[in-house]
């Protein structure tokens, strides 16, 4: 479950940045996942709880923005949805598909005293 090593990152950059500004607590994280980034938000929500203990995170709250996955077709340039890494174009059948957005994960905001 690399979720929980990936919790434990997003909280001591949400430290890092609430530190700087003067922050002594986090009152809440919201995290982009997209839906080819290989998290499992169930996951990182489970795991959110016994990471914060002790943090400046201690009783915040996780939000979560998920983020579809859209590609768009080398050959024919439709843009599409996407559920996995290896689609094909629907207009055209192609398999070369540049992903356009869902595979980030990136701290999107922090609410602190």
């Amino acid at each position: 479950m690399h979720e929980l090593s990936l919790t434990q990152n997003l909280i001591e950059l949400a430290e890092e940045h609430a530190r700087r500004a003067g922050a002594s607590a986090i009152k809440s994280i919201t995290v982009k996942i997209g839906a080819l980034s290989g998290v499992i938000p169930e996951a990182m929500e489970f795991a959110f709880d016994v990471c914060c203990q002790g943090t400046l995170a201690q009783g915040a709250t996780l939000g979560i923005l998920h983020v579809p996955a859209i590609g768009r077709c080398r050959q024919c340039t439709t843009e599409s949805s996407m559920t996995s890494l290896i689609d094909s174009c629907p207009e055209c059948g192609g398999f070369v598909l540049d992903i356009l957005q869902g595979q980030e994960m990136a701290l999107t905001e922090l609410e602190i005293d």
